[in-house]
């Protein structure tokens, strides 16, 4: 209700009930001025109040829904490099790499002082000479020391160096012998039993087809015509790249590449030895 309305309302409602006195009073007589009838009207609008002191806070009000994700903030200016950390534990160590490229030839050094030292120098080279030669007897002598194995015309000795095929041979034939030939079923035997006895798997032994191939001979060229004893199926000549043999310890033969290295056995002759 608006406010017109309630000023109108309070005027009709003096109005009936000034009606109403009028005529409960009609035909009496009036002690006083009919005039003197007051009727109450609503007056003027006062002016407005002070303001009031302020309320206690109300009670927290519902939490709100989430709001929609804001946009992404500007990205930060770079901070300023922070301290050292510790020093990590080193890395294992790389494979070697290529050789570089040779730098530029270097300024020429002094003139040395004079003297006659080529006599000084062929001697030094004689020595170095001798001491290669020594050292690899010594190395023969320990493996003739750690054993030798024998038969009635032959004597067997395990060499415990990996070389070549060609290079194990050389390497018996500078002592004298060859690689093991073995010419019959004792000296296979023995040599067998040489193998098993040192705890290897196999060795070169003298018998190859270097020279005709499918024709395998011994390393001092006679012919393969008596004795042999190769395993099933051997040689066969796996990737056209098996020429020469070896021994397993069983005792038995197989053609294989000449070109791998393992260990050897040598053969001298009994009566040169």
């Amino acid at each position: 209700m608006t406010k017109g309305q309630k000023n109108i309302r309070w005027f009709l409602v003096i109005y009936v009930v000034t009606l109403l006195t009028l005529h409960t009073t009609e035909g009496q007589h009036l002690t006083g001025d009919p005039c003197t009838v007051q009727i109450l009207v609503p007056g003027l609008k006062g002016e407005p109040g002070e303001k009031g002191l302020k309320g206690a806070p109300g009670r927290p009000g519902r939490v709100g829904p989430p709001g929609e994700m804001g946009q992404p903030g500007v990205k930060g200016q770079k901070g300023i490099m922070g301290h050292h950390g510790k020093v990590g534990p080193s890395g294992m160590k790389g494979i070697k790499g290529d050789m570089g490229e040779h730098g530029p030839r270097g300024p020429d050094g002094e003139p040395g002082v004079p003297c006659e030292c080529s006599p000084i120098r062929k001697m030094i080279g004689e020595m170095d000479i001798v001491v290669d030669q020594l050292s690899s007897e010594l190395k023969f002598i320990k493996n003739a020391i750690a054993g030798i194995k024998e038969t009635d015309s032959m004597v067997y000795l395990l060499v415990k160096e990996e070389k070549r095929y060609s290079d194990a041979d050389r390497y018996c034939q500078a002592r004298g012998g060859h690689l093991a030939m073995p010419k019959d079923d004792v000296a296979n035997t023995a040599l067998a039993s040489y193998i098993t006895e040192a705890g290897l798997s196999r060795v070169y032994i003298g018998v190859h087809d270097q020279d005709v191939e499918g024709v395998f001979t011994y390393v001092d060229r006679s012919p393969m015509s008596t004795f042999s004893k190769w395993r099933k199926g051997e040689p066969n000549n796996a990737y056209d790249d098996e020429d020469c043999a070896e021994m397993v310890a069983s005792g038995e033969w197989t053609d294989v590449a000449c070109h791998p290295t393992m260990y050897f056995i040598c053969e001298f002759d009994r009566d040169a030895v």
